[in-house]
């Protein structure tokens, strides 16, 4: 067999497609479903967090803060392991789906926090006193008055942090979660070929690629300079 032969044969293996391309796909399917809930839970609770926050209760405070630091200062992964192996321990048995949902929804609401509150505190304080000066209640200065205008100002730095935190989808294939990489990992063992391996990464490709290229239209779309 030439080079070029024992090439094609360990990555673009006709019959490893063939047996392993639907395993992917539903690895794919996994893969979009964790990341869609990972980001819907993870940026509402983010946005509640900041909301709560701009009440300035020191108790509360002093928690969402001690949060976010915790959770942006620990790697996914450790956090994952320490969920998944350590809560059976005492009594709580999470699916290995569940702990990667509950993981990265805690990390992107720990970043999505920091910048909606970012975006909070950039708003100023007058527009605050014109709209409780006409009768607004604190709750509804921060519903109608500042929150349009700081959630404007926080999707480009949002949307990058996002698109950052789903693709660690990809450590549930260390719980056994069955997204892309976990099977494509099990694929390549099975086979003993890299081909699932050269699935996988084209899979990836295909899911993250158009969330790039939204996102890059997102931040170009909701400029700081043009909120």
């Amino acid at each position: 067999m030439s080079g070029l032969d024992i090439f094609l044969d360990a990555f673009f293996n006709q019959k490893v497609i063939d047996r392993y391309l639907p395993d992917i796909l539903w690895g794919m399917v996994v893969t979009v479903q964790a990341a869609a809930a990972v980001v819907v839970t993870g940026i509402l609770a983010g946005l509640l967090l900041a909301a709560i926050r701009s009440f300035h209760i020191r108790p509360l405070n002093w928690m969402i803060v001690g949060f976010v630091d915790i959770f942006r200062a620990l790697p996914p992964l450790v956090v994952i392991l320490i969920v998944y192996f350590g809560l059976p321990n005492v009594g709580i048995n999470l699916s290995s789906f569940a702990v990667l949902w509950l993981v990265l929804s805690l990390v992107l609401a720990a970043f999505s926090e920091e910048i909606f509150w970012a975006g909070i505190a950039s708003i100023r304080k007058g527009q605050w006193e014109a709209a409780r000066s006409t009768g607004l209640t604190l709750a509804q200065t921060l519903a109608y008055i500042i929150l349009p205008q700081a959630v404007r100002l926080t999707v480009p730095p949002l949307t990058n942090r996002t698109i950052a935190i789903t693709k660690n989808t990809a450590l549930g294939a260390v719980i056994g979660v069955p997204e892309i990489l976990m099977q494509a990992q099990t694929a390549q063992s099975f086979s003993g070929n890299a081909t699932p391996l050269l699935l996988g990464s084209l899979a990836y490709v295909a899911l993250f690629v158009p969330v790039v290229i939204l996102g890059r239209w997102l931040e170009t779309r909701f400029a700081w300079d043009r909120a």
